[in-house]
């Protein structure tokens, strides 16, 4: 029987059952009424207000630790194991009432031994191996011991872990928040130098992307900062009511130097209305571009058309 350390099972029981349902097993969580859902295997299971019961046997818990074991029949080392190294936490609906905010803690999924799966996808998705290895060396990348999921992993200026982004890497297109992550502190790569240029991107692929397109290009891939906005930015249809992204706000506070940002966000239309909200909402002190792919969705999209036409005409020749 596995071995499951005491601070992954800590870890495990963080997660609620509705979370690793829609997460998870998304097919067998179906909605009873209002907040409070049911299983389509077990109709008389209702989860509500973090807790769920199993009426027809007159059981219950609070975590999908306690479902797994229960209702699945898992052992203890099963059940953590399907839940350590993929916990994602959803953003709660805010409360009327607010107290201090608590301390987040950052639960990031344990290190597997290598990092193999997690560098051969990706520079399957084009991905330079000296941007791989420089993220690898550096901790804001690693491979997850159970699920082997890529992690991106964001520091704050000191130095510490705050965040933690997870990809999947065998295919399917998973992906989540670490549980606790603080989207102030998203993936970022510093400039080499000290710089006053900032370029945005959607997500941490992205942000590799680019870099890739540079180095390719003969530039240096690091002469300026990078930052990932950790997903979609989505702002409120009036955007008087709109704040810029909490990671973005984050960045140019603890780096007051930077006075360019160039908007590398999707060539979609959430992307574009996000471009245009960011220049909206920032003060005119800064220069701001609109740069998004040249062709394609994203920049992972862009850089792939590259390589193809760069490995066509290395064929031609």
């Amino acid at each position: 029987m596995p071995y499951v350390a005491p601070e992954q099972i800590k870890r495990a029981k963080q997660m609620d059952l509705l979370t690793y349902l829609q997460h998870y097993e998304p097919q067998e969580l179906v909605r009873f009424s209002g907040n409070v859902y049911t299983t389509r295997t077990h109709d008389s299971l209702k989860i509500s207000n973090g807790k769920w019961c199993w009426w027809s046997r007159g059981i219950g818990g609070r975590s999908a630790l306690d479902y797994l074991i229960k209702v699945r029949g898992m052992t203890l080392p099963e059940a953590v194991m399907r839940i350590d190294g993929q916990a994602v936490v959803m953003p709660s609906a805010p409360s009327k009432a607010r107290g201090p905010a608590q301390p987040r803690t950052l639960l990031l999924p344990e290190k597997n031994k290598s990092n193999d799966r997690v560098a051969a996808y990706l520079r399957g998705r084009g991905i330079h191996s000296a941007l791989i290895d420089y993220c690898l060396q550096t901790g804001r990348l690693y491979e997850s011991r159970y699920r082997h999921n890529a992690v991106f992993v964001g520091f704050d200026p000191q130095g510490v872990p705050r965040y933690g982004a997870l990809r999947g890497t065998s295919g399917s297109r998973f992906m989540g928040d670490v549980s606790g992550s603080d989207k102030h502190f998203s993936f970022s790569i510093p400039a080499r130098d000290k710089s006053t240029k900032l370029h945005l991107f959607e997500s941490a692929i992205d942000l590799l992307s680019y870099g890739t397109l540079e180095l390719l290009s003969g530039r240096d891939w690091r002469r300026e900062n990078c930052l990932s906005l950790a997903g979609i930015y989505r702002p409120k249809k009036n955007i008087g009511e709109s704040t810029p992204p909490a990671a973005l706000m984050q960045y140019l506070k603890d780096y007051p130097q930077i006075t360019e940002i160039a908007l590398h966000l999707d060539n979609d239309a959430p992307g574009r209305l996000a471009a245009e909200t960011i220049k909206a909402l920032l003060p005119s002190t800064y220069t701001i571009s609109d740069e998004p792919p040249q062709r394609g969705k994203d920049y992972n999209d862009y850089l792939r058309v590259v390589l193809r036409i760069r490995q066509s005409n290395s064929m031609e020749k």
